[in-house]
């Protein structure tokens, strides 16, 4: 496609002649995607789509640290909750536990923290209330 469109030929049968002479040579089978579906058109259009697609791909956060310590808390709360052993519920809490001290000692960019450790022995007793004979 570095050739320049002769004088005299219409612009549009000499891109599709180009389009053709790369068809012939097989230059389209071998696109990423080829032969798959497109993606759905009927969601309203993004003008952020690619930017969307490529951190999806590079598994990127869109939260800020703070927020996303917040949402890690949380989700290590409810593992506590519902784990299978006393060792599996200090483990998590001592994990989270450990980032959440790191994180107090040099708050994170973002919305404040608002975050204290977990009382690990607290969380042990109630998880031995509510699971009794283990």
């Amino acid at each position: 496609m570095t050739e320049r469109k002769p004088p005299g030929v219409s612009f549009e049968s000499f891109v599709d002649k180009q389009i053709r002479e790369a068809a012939e040579r097989g230059e389209f089978s071998r696109l990423p995607g080829f032969g798959r579906p497109l993606a759905d058109d009927t969601a309203p259009y993004d003008e952020l789509w690619w930017v969307k697609q490529k951190m999806h791909r590079e598994g990127a956060s869109v939260l800020p640290p703070s927020l996303a310590l917040r949402k890690a808390a949380e989700d290590a709360a409810e593992a506590a909750r519902t784990a299978a052993s006393e060792s599996q519920l200090r483990r998590v809490l001592g994990e989270i536990n450990t980032r959440i001290a790191e994180a107090l000692a040099r708050p994170p960019a973002g919305p404040p923290l608002n975050l204290t450790l977990f009382d690990v022995e607290a969380a042990a007793e109630e998880w031995r209330a509510a699971h009794p004979g283990r």
